[in-house]
């Protein structure tokens, strides 16, 4: 059977980000994608301009109607709005299934999607639940509430997420400098060093979304957790090195990087 992933996020108008981001990454990846939609966004490559955020009853019945027909077999978590969502989506989610948290605060262009009360009330009743947590630097410092300058910072703060509750923590350099980019995957046996040459783009825009998204592919089709995020990486650099260029500002990836073109 095909791989079955729940994706729990909000959607991009612009298309390179959300919900669509999500549902491009599993597919490519050969996963069969389904949605429980948070929030509807207007935005573009320059920037959000309105976010409208859905019921909390509406998320948790959609989350149920895959869940009790179709089935899971992991869950990826993007941007949900506020606390009411967050509450609301943590109650729905099924004991037995992997999940992929994005713990999505900061939009690339720099709009807030995460108001302070719903953070704590990510950090109570969804961080205990993650099989993985993906943030970036700052929404590493904004969680631990620890510096991330240095390796060894970012390594400490990996750990503050499992002793928070997460099963493993992804602390993703992509917020550093220099000419290479590391991942560090944190788990309670080991931390292991995900390395790779950076690649200066203005195409970053869905890359959080993507790179959780690929994973919770990967994890649903059985792959182990480091195989996993070593192949989730791979597919984000390949999908950066030839985005499309689309836009004025912070342009998609080529999510499409792993399917080969056909040609009529």
């Amino acid at each position: 059977m095909i791989a079955r992933v729940l994706t729990v996020a909000g959607s991009d108008s612009g298309g390179g980000a959300g919900i669509e981001a999500d549902l491009k990454t599993i597919t490519a990846l050969g996963g069969y994608g389904c949605t429980a939609i948070t929030g509807l966004t207007a935005q573009n490559t320059l920037g959000v301009k309105d976010v409208h955020p859905v019921p909390p009853d509406f998320v948790a019945l959609a989350m149920r109607c895959v869940i009790e027909d179709i089935g899971v077999d992991a869950i990826k978590l993007g941007m949900l709005t506020n606390a009411a969502i967050i509450r609301a989506v943590a109650a729905t989610l099924p004991d037995s299934v992997p999940m992929v948290l994005d713990p999505v605060m900061v939009a690339t262009s720099g709009a807030v999607l995460l108001p302070d009360e719903a953070i704590a009330a990510l950090i109570e009743t969804l961080i205990p639940r993650a099989a993985l947590i993906t943030p970036n630097l700052p929404e590493a410092a904004k969680i631990t509430g620890l510096p991330v300058g240095t390796q060894a910072e970012r390594l400490a703060a990996g750990q503050r997420l499992l002793e928070m509750g997460a099963k493993a923590a992804l602390i993703k350099g992509g917020h550093g400098t220099g000419a290479a980019l590391t991942d560090l995957l944190v788990t309670r046996d080991s931390v292991v060093e995900i390395t790779l040459p950076r690649i200066e783009s203005r195409s970053t825009h869905g890359t959080g979304c993507t790179m959780s998204s690929a994973i919770a592919t990967s994890l649903a089709q059985g792959l182990a957790l480091e195989a996993s995020v070593r192949r989730a990486r791979d597919y984000l650099q390949a999908a950066i090195a030839t985005a499309p260029g689309l836009g004025a500002g912070h342009g998609p990836v080529n999510h499409l990087v792993s399917i080969e073109a056909v040609r009529l």
